[in-house]
């Protein structure tokens, strides 16, 4: 009796005689619950708080805060303190009011105005202004369930996880305790001061910073915008890795590739197998199998089968080189192509193509200048020309090919039906009409070996001159007229007077064999380049839905939960997460699997 008049005292309760004998009779029920052996759920523990009995609430024992602090309650390791709190023992059950604080170790803690928890389910329910907080991130919601067996908190209403550098918000979120993972579904969204990130599905670690994109995904900066269909970002460390149907949008330029890097503080990207890099200006676009973007420099680097294409006069120009490099501003563009360099342009219809080789290639956008260094060659229909370079410029204000410049030792041969017509000197100049070469001037020590003939195709004889200069008159690509100036010097020989050999002007050489005629030219003799295995970001594994897939009548409740049945049940119109089971389907829509 000593003990009771003592909690009393401490309880600060005051009861009639009847009251108090109800009291007793409660509290030694109540000690003797906590006697008993723990045969299956241990009883929720109060261990502080003022104690009233309400006869309108025989369930229940309510404890308010008292003077040295809130309610506080313990079960299994977790600890809750509140205003008020109250205690169905029947049910093993707790609301708690006012100022709400839970916490589970000392890694995580929930803040909210209501809470519930059912100690035999080990499962709470939170609404008001919930916060929950571990190390790295603070999330907060209206409504938060929390299932202490799976380790999983869950909302559906609406939240936001502020981490150390990024806010991140979606309609559906779930947090992973053990693993301490968000998964983010519905309206998902990331907001840094750097960029804004749009996604399906949003894994994120709150360790790392980590974040994986699962479904149509967006990552919009300043000067960049990235699309990917699975992808992983460092939202801390500013570097990412993209795959299926990834590409990124610069002010001018989208890049395109089976697999692509992306590091923010350096304005760098790489990318890598199938790679497409466009430019929205200039009308033109780079493809290879690797390639890398630095955006401040306006500089791209690609290889593994380079070739850039752009379009002329409603004509594409194909240049082609081991390796490719473009830089400059829009009305700038440099491209540079290194080793083993070919070009290649149809044409008008009925015209045979233009095309090329060389060791190396130059063209600038701003010059209309495009140059073939180191043993360049030149075909255009049937006439080839060499020298030691080779230069090709266009009316900037048409983009029409204008004029052709061979530099030392020029050399220009046609093959005729009987033979090869000739022309060689110091330097060749050619003007073109329309895209087609039909002037060709020879400078100094001009030398020529053509087969004459009449305005019926008949052979005349076989003309070998040697003068200052000369000028051949193409029409369709072949030569229609020729004339000699000052110190013409020469003879037209009867076929049967100039043998074979003797038909060669020194320097000659036919290389008709290497003639570039279908784009697929560019790479003939070239071995296609081993690929590189895209490593993929697999889909997560199925860790099934939050809420146990149970029909309303076997979900049980306490009668005093604020809950509904349906509470605890998932929702049809909910999106679902994308999974590794999903990989099949993927597999069999597009054929890959990534």
């Amino acid at each position: 009796m000593k003990t009771i008049n003592k909690i009393l005292k401490v309880s600060n309760v005051r009861l009639s005689a009847v009251e108090t004998f109800v009291y007793c009779i409660i509290l030694f029920s109540c000690t003797s619950i906590f006697a008993q052996p723990n045969s299956e759920k241990q009883k929720v523990d109060i261990k502080s708080g003022y104690i009233e009995i309400k006869p309108e609430l025989p369930d229940a024992v309510i404890y308010t805060k008292d003077e040295n602090g809130q309610v506080y309650i313990i079960h299994e390791g977790v600890e809750m303190w509140c205003d008020q709190a109250y205690v169905y023992r029947k049910d093993n059950f707790v609301k708690a009011y006012g100022s709400v604080r839970m916490t589970q170790g000392d890694t995580m803690t929930m803040n909210s105005t209501y809470a519930e928890y059912n100690g035999n389910t080990s499962f709470a329910f939170a609404s008001g202004n919930v916060i929950l907080k571990e190390p790295a991130t603070t999330l907060t919601t209206d409504t938060l369930y929390f299932d202490r067996i799976k380790q999983q908190a869950y909302y559906r209403s609406g939240g936001k996880v502020v981490d150390t550098s990024s806010t991140l918000t979606s309609r559906i979120g779930r947090y992973f305790a053990e693993t301490k993972k968000y998964q983010f579904l519905s309206d998902v969204k990331i907001v840094n001061p750097k960029y804004t990130v749009n996604s399906e599905q949003l894994d994120f670690y709150s360790e790392t910073g980590g974040a994986y994109l699962y479904g149509e995904s967006t990552i919009v900066g300043e000067t960049s915008t990235v699309y990917c269909e699975r992808g992983y970002y460092d939202t801390r460390g500013d570097t990412g890795y993209f795959v299926k149907n990834s590409r990124i949008d610069y002010e001018n330029r989208i890049l395109y590739g089976d697999s692509i890097y992306f590091d923010r503080n350096t304005s760098f990207a790489s990318a890598t197998n199938n790679i497409k890099v466009l430019d929205t200006l200039n009308k033109s676009v780079v493809r290879g199998h690797y390639a890398e973007v630095f955006r401040e420099k306006d500089s791209v680097f690609i290889t593994k089968r380079a070739v850039a294409v752009t379009l002329r006069d409603q004509d594409s120009v194909y240049v082609h080189a081991d390796t490719l490099r473009i830089t400059g501003k829009p009305e700038n563009r440099i491209l540079k192509g290194y080793y083993r360099a070919r070009m290649f342009k149809y044409g008008a219809p009925g015209e045979q193509p233009t095309s090329g080789k060389c060791d190396s290639i130059f063209s600038s956008e701003k010059l209309g200048i495009t140059k073939l260094l180191r043993e360049p060659i030149l075909w255009s229909g049937e006439n080839q020309m060499t020298g030691d370079t080779i230069h090709l410029l266009s009316d900037k204000a048409t983009d029409k090919l204008d004029t052709l410049k061979v530099f030392n030792n020029a050399f220009l041969v046609q093959k005729d039906s009987i033979g090869y017509n000739q022309v060689k000197g110091e330097r060749l100049i050619g003007l073109f009409t329309n895209n087609e070469l039909d002037t060709v001037s020879i400078k100094k020590n001009a030398e020529v070996m053509y087969f004459s003939r009449n305005d019926e195709q008949e052979l005349i004889g076989i003309n070998n001159t040697v003068c200052s200069y000369i000028d051949l008159y193409l029409k369709e690509q072949a030569i229609t007229g020729i004339k000699f100036f000052k110190k013409a010097k020469g003879k037209l020989y009867p076929e049967s007077e100039l043998p074979p050999n003797a038909r060669i002007l020194k320097g000659f050489i036919w290389r008709g064999d290497e003639r570039l005629k279908t784009v697929n030219d560019l790479f003939k003799g070239k071995p296609r380049p081993v690929l590189p295995k895209i490593k993929g970001i697999p889909l997560p594994e199925d860790e099934g839905e939050f809420f146990d897939d149970r029909p309303l009548e076997d979900i049980e409740l306490p009668e005093s939960s604020k809950l509904k049945p349906k509470d605890l049940q998932n929702r049809e119109d909910d999106p679902k997460m994308k999974t590794n089971e999903d990989e099949v389907i993927e597999e069999d829509d597009d054929g890959e699997n990534q």
